[in-house]
């Protein structure tokens, strides 16, 4: 390909679209395929370990399980257990917990960058093979290794990627990890602070590593005999996420009185009804800023102004007629 892409799956997508689209990306050329987990509708483990069986090429990543729900030494035994099931593919993706969801299940974010910081580095203590001894605010760990009887026991090479927005969790993101897996919504120019924050981590580092990867979820619809219906599919994800995840306003752009109204209209959790009629407010131009929607020509362009902002490798969420949406946007990639 042209643009190096992946391709984002989650619960927007059933299970038969979601093994459909990780097999469609591994014989088409993309080279990742990250499986989403926030929502309380599916686990993003379970479908990331059948993707890695039935794939043969792909980056299998989460995109991205939390560090709060699994503990560290778990979390690290999985991924080394989906190593076995696909050796060298596959990447853990890591992300805050998100508000209100986290308080709601009795895990408020607390410290989110410190509790970063403790859980990554006890994940690369085990990955390197190591007995792990931490005692830190949020995580403990006591003398603790991979300890397989049956065979023999060997470092990992899972790289970490942390999905990050703030300034202060990319700046851990370069200081600690292989990558950032930048979420949905955030337009181009935020790449440009986003970068800035990654390299002040990098400056940081002490194992001489001078640049990290950087991916990042582009909601993607296609329609190029409406146009305009692809830009509601993704005006409708935008609503959703303006109403439920609100943190993400001030960084792409929205102003706090939109999403008061739209909150007014879409309460948690929303309906599908409670969505079109906010989504109302919604001017394209401000989806169009953030997502990759209309024409196939129109999105493309749009995931090449990502990637010349300094986003190696867009990941396509796909929305509106996600066949279409995949399967233009992949030929347009190797044109």
């Amino acid at each position: 390909m042209n643009l190096p892409l992946g391709i984002h799956v989650g619960e927007r997508l059933s299970l038969e679209q979601t093994y459909w689209q990780a097999e469609f990306a591994d014989q088409n050329g993309f080279e990742s395929v990250w499986v989403a987990e926030g929502r309380l509708a599916r686990d993003g483990i379970v479908p990331a370990a059948i993707i890695a069986s039935r794939t043969r090429n792909l980056k299998i990543g989460t995109g991205v399980v939390n560090n709060k729900s699994r503990n560290a030494a778990l979390m690290a035994v999985t991924f080394k257990t989906l190593d076995e099931v696909a050796p060298g593919r596959a990447i853990l993706g890591i992300g805050a917990w998100w508000e209100p969801l986290a308080t709601k299940v009795g895990q408020p974010l607390t410290k989110p960058i410190a509790s970063m910081r403790e859980y990554i580095t006890v994940l690369q203590s085990f990955f390197r093979n190591e007995l792990v001894e931490f005692e830190g605010e949020f995580v403990q760990m006591r003398g603790v290794r991979f300890d397989s009887m049956y065979r023999e026991n060997k470092p990992v090479d899972v790289p970490i990627y942390v999905g990050a927005v703030g300034p202060k969790m990319l700046e851990l993101a370069g200081e600690i990890t292989d990558g950032v897996h930048m979420d949905f919504l955030l337009p181009p120019s935020y790449l440009v602070g986003a970068r800035e924050a990654i390299n002040r981590g990098i400056a940081k580092r002490t194992d001489g590593k001078q640049e990290i990867d950087l991916t990042q979820i582009v909601a993607c619809s296609v329609n190029d005999d409406d146009p305009q219906e692809a830009i509601d599919a993704c005006k409708a994800f935008l609503t959703l996420y303006l109403c439920q995840q609100p943190h993400i306003a001030e960084h792409c752009g929205v102003e706090r009185e939109l999403v008061d109204q739209l909150q007014q209209i879409a309460g948690w959790p929303a309906t599908p009804e409670d969505i079109k009629r906010a989504m109302q407010l919604v001017p394209n131009s401000l989806v169009q800023n953030v997502t990759a929607c209309g024409s196939t020509d129109d999105a493309f362009q749009k995931l090449m102004s990502y990637h010349e902002a300094g986003v190696r490798s867009p990941i396509i969420s796909t929305l509106g007629d996600k066949e279409q949406t995949l399967t233009r946007l992949a030929q347009a990639a190797k044109a």
